[in-house]
């Protein structure tokens, strides 16, 4: 059996008492920390805390290579983790899918996703977020700026009134994270005045909600990883309450936004 499970947002703590029980029935466990991972607690801290041993594997592992991981699932009861909702990326689906072509059973185990805690956090209605888009560092997609992509999915939410939430690149292995105000820098080239909020270190027991036009969040420190924006479309006066509340949006800002 091959058994996904979302580990959740922050540290061991965040995943759910499903999946802790589901770990604890595992024979092995497998993780990949590319897509992203727990800046509050280390690989060795959770397999310590859960009282298993986490055998690492990294993208070529996971998406090229999965024959371990399948292999050893078609003998015991494996558990492959990830942060967050465990399929949340694709790459966690084919690998599923792979699983079932060899016959082997399979169960997911949610977890909590950025994007819902990023609705939680700012009182954006989850419902009316458009299509998210990934911010990549310019060196990663081999230009500057923001990739025409990233650009057309915002404006074609903006045109529609909906929010957008924008993942900010990381680098697990290299330890290197996009910043918030790294992210409304480059933004801001295109929509200097447009509202936006930055959510950091969300599930955390210190999140930060910042909301504020672009070029403002560029000037500010958002403090430790991860991070996320988000662009707000035309806002429900409840939404609008709620960032001027629970994220210090100024009101001339606001207006320009709510319906």
């Amino acid at each position: 059996m091959l058994t996904f499970i979302g580990l959740g947002l922050y540290d061991e703590r965040s995943i759910t008492v499903e999946g802790r029980e589901a770990l604890a029935d595992a024979d092995r466990a497998f993780a990949e920390v590319y897509t992203s991972h727990l800046v509050g607690a280390t690989v060795d801290e959770l397999s310590a805390a859960h009282d298993i041993d986490i055998e690492v594997r990294d993208r070529a592992g996971v998406e090229q290579h999965p024959e371990d991981i399948l292999d050893a699932a078609e003998e015991a009861h494996v558990a492959f983790l990830t942060a967050g909702d465990t399929m949340i990326s694709t790459t966690h689906v084919d690998l599923r899918l792979r699983a079932i072509e060899r016959g082997i059973d399979t169960r997911v185990v949610h977890g909590v996703t950025a994007q819902t805690a990023a609705s939680g956090l700012t009182g954006l209605q989850n419902y009316r977020f458009g299509k998210a888009v990934t911010l990549p560092f310019p060196y990663a997609h081999g230009a500057d700026g923001v990739p025409a992509s990233v650009v057309d999915s915002i404006e074609a939410n903006r045109e529609r009134g909906l929010h957008t939430a924008v993942y900010l690149d990381i680098k697990a292995d290299r330890d290197e994270y996009m910043t918030a105000d790294v992210a409304s820098e480059m933004l801001a080239a295109g929509w200097e005045d447009v509202l936006a909020v930055a959510v950091a270190r969300a599930g955390s027991p210190d999140p930060l909600v910042a909301a504020d036009r672009l070029s403002a969040l560029a000037e500010r420190d958002f403090g430790d990883p991860l991070h996320l924006l988000v662009i707000p479309g035309d806002l429900h006066h409840v939404e609008r309450d709620a960032l001027a509340t629970l994220g210090g949006a100024p009101e001339d800002v606001l207006a320009e936004n709510e319906v």
